[in-house]
């Protein structure tokens, strides 16, 4: 099976984009939403966020765990209205491919949406749930995990993202750090 879109990487103006918030929840953001869960499947990763496929809406998709594609979720118009404490952990991402890097983020965090119903969620998450959303509300309001990085980390990143850019190797990575 071929995903149905084409993951955006870096240097595509689109991820730098903020996202527009979803005004209507209707027949084809559901075949968009089912779009992104298989396309994100078949990259393989635990999330994808609209932007990541050329699309400026605040949704993002997960599975945490996508091999078995048994537990999909779709969030709309998501935000954090509440983080505590600090976690680091290597964090890769979908648009800057076979690439991860440690990441300090907040290891708790509350997060709100609406789903594909328009019924309104709340989710309490830590550790790598609490992560994935935040790596996605990122990709929402355009900005990527190299902003996250201290600096030296970020010196590193860009000199690994313009080695991949100018076609060197990678070596192949794991699926479970990856979000989108």
């Amino acid at each position: 099976m071929s995903a149905p879109y084409n993951i955006r990487v870096v240097g595509d103006p689109v991820l730098r984009a903020s996202a527009a918030e979803i005004t209507d929840i209707d027949g084809k953001l559901v075949k968009l939403a089912h779009d992104m869960l298989d396309t994100m499947y078949e990259a393989p990763g635990l999330g994808l966020a609209a932007p990541q496929i050329g699309v400026g809406k605040r949704l993002f998709v997960y599975d945490l765990d996508p091999e078995a594609r048994a537990d999909p979720h779709v969030l709309v118009n998501p935000r954090i209205v509440e983080s505590d404490g600090e976690w680091t952990y290597e964090e890769g991402c979908l648009s800057i491919p076979g690439l991860s890097f440690e990441i300090v983020r907040p290891k708790v965090v509350h997060l709100v949406g609406v789903d594909l119903d328009g019924n309104e969620v709340s989710i309490e998450a830590d550790e790598l749930t609490a992560r994935l959303f935040q790596h996605e509300l990122d990709h929402l309001d355009g900005v990527l995990m190299t902003e996250r990085m201290d600096p030296d980390t970020k010196k590193q990143a860009l000199k690994e993202i313009r080695r991949i850019r100018d076609g060197f190797e990678v070596a192949p990575r794991e699926t479970s750090g990856f979000f989108s």
